[in-house]
């Protein structure tokens, strides 16, 4: 009898470890099985998909202090593009300015007034000239904020018959602003100058 009553106590603390082992393992799969979910979801929230030309192209998320200075560099590279792209028609140079303007505070609107009443625009449509700027580099401190830049580019100023090249570089600081569709990348450029737009050479395009 006591040899019984032995072996059930001896079985019952077999089952009890066996049971303890189980509410362990249950613990740590569902624990598992909760973590790989949430991984799951980081990645895929971290996967984009961009349709162009009737494709999926997959795209990836980054932080947006990793993107901080990409995006800066853009929305400079974007704001030159739009104020020095220009054509000669009245319309078109009222259309890309005013984008640009978007982008940049008053001091922006300023050059644009100073360049209107030195009749630069006027000077573009009667002598069919078109102004292209291509970005060389920028300069950007993001040690500081509002983040400062400096822009460095080349102007071409084309005629009917010659090519003339411009050094442009101009200054001015970044800070952050909610992001619009006129201005995706959420910064506005401040307290922006022209520090430097001299002739470089002109060439003949004619015989």
């Amino acid at each position: 009898m006591f040899q019984q009553l032995k072996n059930i106590d001896s079985a019952f603390k077999h089952i009890k470890l066996f049971s303890y082992l189980l509410i362990a393992a249950c613990v740590m799969i569902s624990s598992y099985t909760v973590y790989k979910s949430y991984q799951s979801s980081t990645d895929f929230k971290n996967h984009i998909y961009i349709l162009a030309n009737g494709k999926a192209l997959e795209a990836f998320a980054a932080d947006q202090k990793t993107n901080t200075p990409v995006e800066a560099r853009d929305h400079i590279k974007v704001f030159h593009e739009d104020f020095f792209n220009l054509s000669p028609d009245d319309k078109e140079i009222q259309a890309t300015v005013t984008k640009s303007l978007y982008l940049a505070d008053a001091s922006a609107k300023t050059q644009y007034d100073d360049l209107k009443e030195s009749g630069f625009y006027s000077n573009l449509i009667s002598g069919n000239i078109s102004q292209q700027v291509a970005i060389d580099s920028i300069q950007l401190d993001m040690n500081q904020y509002p983040f400062f830049f400096k822009c460095f580019a080349t102007e071409k100023l084309v005629r009917t018959s010659s090519t003339a090249s411009r050094s442009l570089v101009t200054q001015g600081y970044l800070r952050n602003v909610p992001r619009s569709d006129n201005n995706p990348h959420g910064f506005l450029i401040e307290k922006w100058e022209i520090i430097e737009n001299k002739d470089v050479n002109a060439s003949s395009t004619t015989p």
